[in-house]
């Protein structure tokens, strides 16, 4: 039996989807493949010269990205700035679909260097400020392109935009403990206008593709954009067990030790178990079906996450230390209003849990270091448990009609006009700070520090005889976030 598969990007343009409709309802039962054989071949051929012009005419216009009007004009007031070049961040949600763009944000300017830096584009600066812009994303938000705003040829912008793009992917896909999935769109966007004419040029790039070309893609202004945008959120309680090298003068040792165990702990947090609701939906199910259109969504998610099914044998290592991080944490996610797929909440839901866990041990990794190099000298003999108190998570609402918010991370000895500051300077937010929301999780004082001396020990993996199952009841982990905060425990060992 013949069978034919349909490209999932070929069936959002319209004229596809309805020429395979009137052929499926005449000559297709539901209950089976598509059977070439049962078709007069006047219509088989007309089928496939179809889908070939279609997969023709999708390599040739590229993607399309639908932008937040409030998008439109932050550009056009950075246009009218005398700085040449702007070059900045694009924000937003890509889907095998639709693309969206929520937000534009302009890099920083150096201040040492404002002078030296006309009529240049400092990479390294503009990848690092991605690098913490991307921090501050919650799940389902992402940079999903750059752009620049210059009078220079349109050639050599594009050129410059080309390699700040792959430059900005590189680097935050480097801080990614999780694998790609199938469905991951590669495709990123770059745009160019000049200011003084006002004319756009939108390109896109697969950034997975070193020789990639640029594509034309078209750009939209939609109002109200995110207005319908669903929310899953979950809390979780987390308790791991991070070993560390002998050597941790040396910062590459401790990152790449920490890497290795989140990377562990986020491949439970993938193969989890997602209740969406209490319930276990099917991946291919919509997510927002039977709602009402145009109205925001609420859902609220548990982690069922098991440990290893496969028996390890016993292993026996050598540490210098080990790093326990304990507590609670919120993370959620925002979903496009394009008839999201459960599949696609539960893999934003868990790549937000892993990332967010991550960047609050990446921010106290210079800080843990700090404190061992200033122990050195009288301390160094001395085996030490040290007690460090993890930021929270602060969460400030966009200034657009929608659920959508950015997040930053407070630490215990700062205060709100801190977190303000660094959402203005790296997001050019202007927030005040009665506008963040503070009650999703809970700090934690920290008076002192206790020193123990402890014996030398090694760390001894068992190995594991039955699935655990640690369910995370949503009425649990909220009684945890008013009493606990997330903690990271240092032992020298």
């Amino acid at each position: 039996m013949l069978t034919i598969s349909i490209p999932s990007h070929l069936l959002r343009h319209r004229r596809a989807t309805e020429i395979c409709q009137c052929i499926f309802i005449f000559f297709w039962s539901a209950d089976e493949p598509l059977d070439l054989s049962k078709l007069p071949a006047f219509l088989v051929e007309v089928l496939a010269t179809v889908l070939l012009l279609l997969n023709i005419f999708h390599e040739i216009m590229g993607r399309g990205y639908i932008v937040q009007d409030d998008v439109e004009g932050y550009l056009s007031k950075l246009c009218e700035q005398k700085a040449d070049p702007v070059t900045g961040l694009l924000i937003g949600q890509s889907s095998t679909q639709r693309d969206f763009v929520v937000m534009a944000i302009r890099t920083p300017q150096k201040e040492e260097s404002a002078a030296a830096a006309r009529n240049s584009v400092d990479k390294e600066w503009v990848t690092e400020h991605a690098r913490q812009v991307s921090r501050m994303l919650p799940g389902g938000l992402s940079v999903v392109g750059v752009f620049i705003i210059t009078d220079a040829d349109a050639k050599d912008a594009l050129t410059t935009l080309r390699q700040l793009l792959f430059a900005v992917e590189n680097l935050i896909s480097s801080e990614h403990l999780w694998d790609p999935a199938d469905d991951d769109v590669t495709d990123c966007v770059t745009l160019h206008i000049n200011p003084k004419t006002r004319k756009t040029v939108c390109r896109t790039f697969d950034i997975k593709d070193p020789k990639s070309v640029a594509k034309p893609a078209d750009w939209k202004y939609q109002s109200g954009l995110c207005s319908s945008w669903a929310t899953v959120s979950c809390s979780l309680n987390v308790d791991m067990l991070l070993p560390l090298p002998n050597n941790r003068t040396s910062t590459g040792n401790m990152e790449e030790c920490l890497k290795e165990g989140l990377k562990a702990w986020a491949h439970q947090i993938e193969s989890g178990l997602c209740l969406i609701d209490g319930k276990r939906l099917p991946e291919d199910s919509e997510l927002t079906v039977g709602q009402r259109r145009n109205v925001r969504q609420t859902y609220t998610a548990q982690l069922l996450i098991t440990t290893e099914n496969k028996r390890l044998t016993d292993v026996i290592e050598q540490c210098g230390g080990s790093v326990s991080v304990t507590g609670a944490i919120h993370s959620r996610a925002y979903l496009h209003s394009n008839k999201p797929k459960a599949r696609l909440a539960e893999k934003l839901l868990k790549r937000d849990v892993v990332s967010t866990v991550a960047t609050r041990v990446q921010m106290m990794l210079e800080e843990l270091l700090a404190s061992d190099q200033e122990s050195k000298g009288s301390c160094r003999d001395k085996q030490q448990k040290e007690l460090f108190c993890l930021p929270h998570r602060i969460f400030c609402p966009l200034k657009v009609s929608g659920p959508l918010c950015v997040c930053d991370y407070q630490f215990s000895d700062e205060g709100l006009s801190e977190v303000t500051e660094r959402l203005k300077e790296m997001l050019d937010i202007d927030a005040a700070e009665e506008d963040l929301d503070t009650r999703q999780e809970m700090t934690f004082e920290i008076t002192g520090c206790d020193i123990t001396p402890e014996p030398t020990q090694e760390k001894v993996e068992a190995p594991e005889h039955k699935k655990n199952y640690i369910g995370v009841a949503m009425a649990t982990a909220v009684a945890l976030l008013a009493t606990a905060a997330s903690m990271l425990y240092l032992n020298d060992i």
